[in-house]
């Protein structure tokens, strides 16, 4: 974060609070219409099966939509400080957009009824762990570090099993998922509340940093998604 863009901490501890507070909500809505959106573009892709082939029948596709995905998660992270705000959240919307394309299969693998108890489930640890992360004094960079180094070897992991399509191996990753991001879901939540402490309200950084803690969450609430539903979800 640049000089430019971070002012002076509010000089009392009530306009510090107001402060956080602010930002909190325009996290935590613009993560919900990010989830709304993913939502609603999965549903309507595995409703219409032309779509769906055409989207994700086809190799080629499917590895353009990952790398895109990717992209911008990286852009979006990466270049906060050269992009506006503006830009930052039509980024942040066309990546909710993309990766409800990705994730649209869901709802041809498993039941609806099953797909929503596993939100919910999600959203109730996710909330457990985002209000602890908040009120917490105890400082979580460690557990941070530890669930980043550990969300490495899952990924690499999930690539060798990609291949060897191993369902023993398969689960115990997701299990291994769901205790990563629990401790990122509450690590990257004080980690937002301390950055929030540093914003004017109303400033361009103040925008700009909401959408990227919205993205940060969004993140830290779908992977925890899916993998509860490998693990819970009732398949068709």
């Amino acid at each position: 974060m640049s000089e430019q863009q971070l002012y002076t901490m509010p000089q009392t501890q009530e306009r510090v609070a107001a402060t956080v507070s602010a930002f909190f909500t325009k996290v935590y809505t613009w993560m919900a219409l990010g989830l709304a959106l993913t939502g609603s573009v999965a549903s309507y892709v595995a409703g219409n099966p032309a779509i769906l082939q055409a989207l994700l029948g086809n190799r080629i596709n499917f590895y353009i939509l990952i790398a895109a995905t990717l992209g911008l998660v990286f852009v979006i992270s990466g270049l906060i400080n050269k992009i506006s705000a503006t830009t930052a959240t039509a980024l942040f919307l066309l990546y909710a957009t993309l990766n409800g394309v990705l994730v649209s299969s869901i709802f041809l693998i498993y039941t609806g009824e099953s797909i929503a108890q596993v939100f919910f489930i999600t959203a109730g640890t996710f909330g457990v762990m985002s209000f602890y992360g908040f009120v917490t004094k105890t400082d979580l960079t460690t557990l941070g570090k530890i669930c980043f180094m550990a969300l490495i070897g899952l990924i690499i992991a999930s690539v060798v099993n990609w291949f060897y399509k191993s369902p023993a191996l398969s689960y115990g990753l997701s299990y291994l998922g769901v205790l990563i991001f629990v401790g990122l879901t509450a690590y990257d939540t004080q980690k937002l509340k301390r950055i929030a402490m540093n914003l004017s309200e109303g400033s361009e950084a103040y925008a700009k940093y909401a959408i990227v803690g919205a993205l940060t969450l969004y993140l830290d609430f779908i992977n925890l998604f899916l993998m509860l539903l490998r693990i819970l979800g009732k398949r068709r």
